[in-house]
């Protein structure tokens, strides 16, 4: 099959014209993609020339023979999408330089076309479009193939120095350690979806939320259920960070944040991990060892803490609860709406505390001693 408009094969005119082909392609393409106006001069004018160069005489031949490529072609193909890949640029960016290419070829050729050559119009543009079904896909691959090679390759190195920082036998940083808690999403839990699927999804909104916030690669081992990650550097707006990470995360994060300088991530990490255990009781936010300083002292071994403990041991849950809520919200209103209870029970289950236990919450100089001993409790 030979197509012809304006009373030219069309294979015959793409050839001779080839080099102003190339040129209208070239120019459209950075017109189009800024991304393309941002590569070295000496690319443009020879790989992505030669590429250009190399398609439309492929195409020339689908033109004449009305075969689609096949091959040696579709292997050109997939290695200069290969080398866009290791070069960083985006797979959109590529495939819209084939669609381009098509389009400009188009252009030049339907205008001339006869009102007796209509037919052959349509059956061209329909063999375009199953050229671009092939080549597609075929790009598509070669991109992606790249990109995974590189993905594995600088994972694999991410959990080298990962693992060499946590184990205390490399020195790199400074880094800010966070240890995460992260709770089921809502879709985790629905009996009709798959909730590794949910967690996955999750997870990779959350670690896409913490690149986003750092210059250089963040350094993680976490799961759907949480783990460490490192931000390299040491001035960090923290707080902004973990609402923007729990908002993408869509699920209430409990953070434990620790400074580590470039010959103490190990020992960092080790104490954020201890920091979120603590931490965790509390409920969602971030944390410094500062703020959780009682709780995390009474959770150290000592000879303290049973009889700390057993100052609240004849309390039931549901006084324990109570007493947690509204040692936290610091007045009994607060409390009766986070218990969904009237004021006045509140205040009752406080009178309960104060006989059974002889230290009273509303008494500012036993609060102290009641904070420690649930602290203790939680510990023991």
């Amino acid at each position: 099959m030979s197509f012809v408009i304006g009373g030219r094969p069309v294979a015959s005119r793409l050839v001779a014209e080839m080099p102003a082909f190339v040129r209208q392609v070239l120019a459209k393409i950075t017109e189009r993609v800024p991304a393309y106006q941002q590569l070295p001069g000496e690319e443009l004018a020879g790989d992505i020339t030669r590429v250009i160069e190399q398609t439309l005489r492929a195409f020339a031949d689908v033109l004449r023979t009305g075969t689609l490529p096949t091959g040696e072609e579709l292997r050109f193909l997939r290695e200069s999408a290969a080398r866009r890949a290791e070069e960083g640029v985006p797979i959109d960016v590529v495939l819209t330089a084939y669609h381009v290419g098509i389009q400009v070829v188009w252009e030049a050729l339907v205008p001339d076309a006869r009102p007796d050559e209509v037919g052959q119009v349509l059956e061209l543009n329909a063999l375009a479009m199953r050229y671009l079904q092939v080549v597609t896909p075929a790009v598509s691959a070669g991109y992606l193939d790249e990109r995974q090679t590189m993905f594995d390759d600088e994972r694999s190195a991410r959990h080298t120095l990962l693992t060499s920082l946590l184990d205390g036998s490399a020195k790199a940083g400074p880094y800010v350690v966070l240890a995460l808690h992260v709770p089921p999403h809502p879709d985790e839990l629905l009996p009709d979806v798959d909730a590794s699927v949910a967690g996955r999804r999750k997870l990779r909104r959350l670690r896409t939320e913490l690149e986003r916030h750092s210059r250089e690669p963040v350094l993680s081992s976490l799961t759907p259920d949480g783990g460490i990650a490192l931000l390299p550097g040491e001035d960090f707006p923290l707080d902004r960070i973990v609402a923007d990470v729990t908002r993408s995360a869509g699920v209430p994060l409990t953070v434990a944040a620790v400074a580590a300088p470039p010959s103490g991530v190990a020992a960092a990490a080790r104490l954020a991990r201890e920091v979120l255990l603590v931490a965790v009781r509390s409920g969602p936010g971030l944390y410094r060892l500062t703020d959780v300083l009682l709780e995390y002292q009474l959770s150290r071994p000592s000879a303290a803490l049973e009889p700390l403990a057993s100052i609240v041991d004849p309390l039931s849950d549901e006084l324990v609860e109570t007493l947690e809520v509204y040692l936290r919200r610091g007045s009994r209103r607060p409390a009766a709406t986070e218990l969904h209870v009237h004021p006045n029970t509140v205040d009752y289950r406080l009178r309960r505390v104060a006989e059974l236990t002889g230290l009273d919450p509303t008494r500012i100089e036993h609060v102290t001693l009641l904070t420690a001993a649930l602290a203790a409790r939680r510990a023991r």
